[in-house]
């Protein structure tokens, strides 16, 4: 009897026991992370949860997203979404806010006001983000030369430490390496130049197109001055991880990348293990220190048959407990504060303390003034200053011509 009792309470628990799905990234270790997480809530819910593996390019993941919400597939319940989608995507996700109100409260306020659309929470912070330099200590040592503060010394020391170390047999030495391929990255490294020559947010707040402008000018022109020069030719097709791929062979003295880089750089089999710092992005000689806004959050789709459990998947990947592990294991940023002044977090990613100025600062991408429309917006943005860095037009003639488009996009009417 007691036996029959012991199956019959197992069937019942399988019974109730469900599968669903959440897509991942593929940049660095989020798969591996995801997975990791997953599991352990796996063993805690009773329920199982299959990792989906995304196009590591932002732009191509959202191509992907906009395909399967508009099926109305309930093959994906959570999806992972960059911190400029909710305005996009915002109708195909469940409104978390009531469901998760305990929780809301331990992130960071500008993110959740990210990720509220007309009032309905779209998204849970997952792990945010910003734009750093990352520079080779022992090389800045071995020459005596500083940490750059703006871009003119960051392009002054590259050249001098790749041609010396050239001449010294590394053929192969690079001065920087960041995102030039045509897509989201390249709005993000972009803005950053732009906004550190006071060369505005490419459309403000108040919805005014401002990207045609001297200082943005002058800042892709710089930037264009590195291809070939400092930096490879083959920049102009790097992601993330082909410019991570670059510095962590040891090829490069500068690298712009996101925080996540730290702890692959220092894993026990890195070539540069030890040999990195982290520096805020360089500024022009009168500007500020612009870093972009990156992050991303989860979302339970509307057309999952499992939305309950999916939103308490959710809940346990953005918790404190979660956002921890992430940060001692792959220095994700967590997007609760209080993990800024955890012991163990700073041990494992020194420049954590420094990075919350960071954030607090960070440039947001115009996404909330936008709208649905933003990926038109960058789009239009990446595609003509990827026509400038490839030497196929002047700085003044794209951003003219992006000005055009933009106005086109906005149809001459507040966003």
């Amino acid at each position: 009897m007691r036996i029959c009792l012991i199956i019959l309470c197992c069937w019942m628990s399988m019974s109730h026991a469900a599968t669903i799905a959440i897509s991942c990234g593929a940049v660095g270790r989020q798969v591996e992370l995801c997975r990791e997480g997953v599991a352990i809530w796996e063993k805690r819910s009773g329920h199982k949860a299959s990792v989906v593996s995304t196009p590591a390019s932002s732009s191509e993941r959202l191509a992907l997203y906009q395909q399967l919400l508009a099926a109305k597939t309930a093959d994906i319940d959570v999806f992972q979404i960059d911190v400029v989608w909710p305005g996009i995507l915002a109708p195909h996700f469940v409104d978390l806010a009531k469901p998760l109100v305990g929780q809301v409260k331990q992130h960071f306020p500008t993110i959740i006001a990210n990720n509220t659309v007309n009032g309905q929470l779209i998204a849970m912070p997952w792990y945010t983000d910003a734009g750093v330099l990352y520079y080779r200590k022992d090389l800045l040592e071995k020459y005596q030369q500083p940490i750059p503060e703006t871009w003119s010394d960051m392009t002054r020391i590259a050249k001098h430490i790749m041609t010396e170390e050239r001449k010294a047999g590394l053929d192969k030495m690079w001065g920087f390496t960041w995102q030039g391929r045509a897509y989201e990255g390249l709005t993000c490294n972009a803005l950053e130049w732009v906004n550190s020559y006071g060369g505005g947010q490419i459309v403000e707040s108040d919805g005014k197109i401002s990207i045609n402008n001297k200082q943005a000018e002058q800042a892709i022109t710089m930037a264009a001055s590195w291809v070939g020069d400092i930096s490879p030719p083959g920049v102009l097709n790097y992601a993330e991880e082909d410019a991570r791929g670059v510095f962590q062979s040891g090829h490069a003295v500068f690298m712009r990348n996101w925080p996540y880089v730290w702890a692959l750089t220092q894993h026990e089999d890195s070539p540069i293990r030890g040999k990195v710092g982290v520096a805020p992005v360089p500024k022009s000689g009168n500007g500020q220190h612009a870093a972009t806004l990156g992050g991303w959050q989860l979302a339970v789709s509307k057309y999952s048959k499992h939305a309950d459990i999916a939103i308490d998947l959710v809940r346990y990947l953005t918790s404190e407990e979660e956002q921890k592990r992430r940060a001692l294991a792959g220095s994700y940023n967590p997007t609760i504060p209080s993990l800024y002044q955890d012991k163990q977090v700073l041990a494992a990613n020194p420049f954590f303390g420094k990075l919350v100025k960071t954030l607090n600062v960070a440039i947001a991408r115009p996404s909330t003034v936008t709208g649905a429309k933003y990926n038109q917006v960058s789009a239009a943005f990446y595609n003509q200053i990827h026509q400038v860095l490839a030497g196929r037009q002047k700085a003044n003639v794209a951003l003219e011509q992006l000005s055009r488009q933009l106005l086109r996009v906005s149809k001459g009417e507040r966003w």
